[in-house]
């Protein structure tokens, strides 16, 4: 692990995949992919578009649609078996337990709605809350977080933000509930660097606060040293490397990991500015 993290890793594991394997119609995507994650711990998950990426976190959080299924292997949170939950379990871990950031939270949020309104309507799908208590917890996470001003993003609708506020508030939103494992899928992709360097801070920031595990997907490596304890690279649906970030970034053994390193730009580590 990299030696400036300044949390403590439990040797617990709270989210493991085993030997998972998905399918769409009936054909493999996902082909054998095994890791393991521990409460406070960050995993990046890297590779190409179509490596399987996004359909490894979306098989947790049961989004496969109609036509996904995890076709072998088992994907455990806190020992128990995810796969095996019915689906109206499921919806009690999904925001309360297993967190999610997607791609544009623009797009996810509703545009008539207001961030307050879409807030309160979140937290109230999981545990008896007013409004009034809804926005204290709110305003007491956006001020940790540092936002300029907690109150016009309480009272905007999105499309009143930036692309970037909008993704900010999107994470703030998956964290209310403060979930044990935050999924986040490409959360910097469509953002300029500036604002990525902010939601890179954001995101460390939560783990700290909270002792947050977060599995990031992202094809940018620069996103994945900036944050990662641990990789994972895929290609093709198959796991190609796996371990320490420092390890697996500064002395890859995979000739695919090399590939892929040598090809994408590199944010420099936050510590290092």
């Amino acid at each position: 692990m990299p030696e400036d993290k300044n949390y403590k890793m439990d040797e617990n594991k709270i989210l493991t995949y085993e030997s998972v394997e998905i399918s769409f119609s009936g054909k493999a995507v996902v082909h054998d992919v095994n890791f393991s994650l521990q409460p406070g711990e960050i995993l990046g998950l890297v590779g190409e578009s179509g490596s399987g990426k996004s359909t490894l976190i979306k098989a947790a959080m049961g989004l496969l649609g109609a036509d996904g299924l995890v076709t072998r292997g088992d994907i455990c949170y806190k020992g128990q078996n995810i796969l095996d939950i019915p689906e109206k379990e499921k919806r009690k871990l999904r925001g309360a337990q297993l967190g999610m950031i997607f791609q544009d939270a623009g797009a996810s949020l509703c545009p008539i709605r207001t961030i307050g309104e879409q807030i309160y309507e979140s937290m109230r799908a999981h545990e008896k809350v007013t409004r009034s208590q809804a926005k204290g917890r709110a305003m007491e996470l956006f001020e940790k977080l540092d936002f300029k001003d907690c109150q016009r993003v309480w009272e905007s609708y999105p499309f009143e933000l930036s692309g970037g506020m909008n993704q900010r508030a999107g994470i703030a939103i998956a964290m209310l509930m403060n979930p044990p494992v935050l999924f986040a899928d490409e959360p910097t992709s469509a953002l300029d660097v500036s604002v990525q360097r902010q939601v890179v801070a954001q995101m460390l920031h939560l783990r700290e606060l909270f002792g947050t595990a977060i599995v990031i997907v992202t094809h940018d490596i620069g996103v994945v040293s900036a944050m990662a304890d641990t990789v994972l690279v895929l290609k093709d649906g198959k796991e190609m490397e796996y371990g320490p970030a420092k390890e697996v970034l500064e002395n890859p053994q995979n000739p695919y990991t090399k590939k892929l390193l040598s090809a994408v730009p590199k944010l420099r580590r936050q510590a290092k500015e």
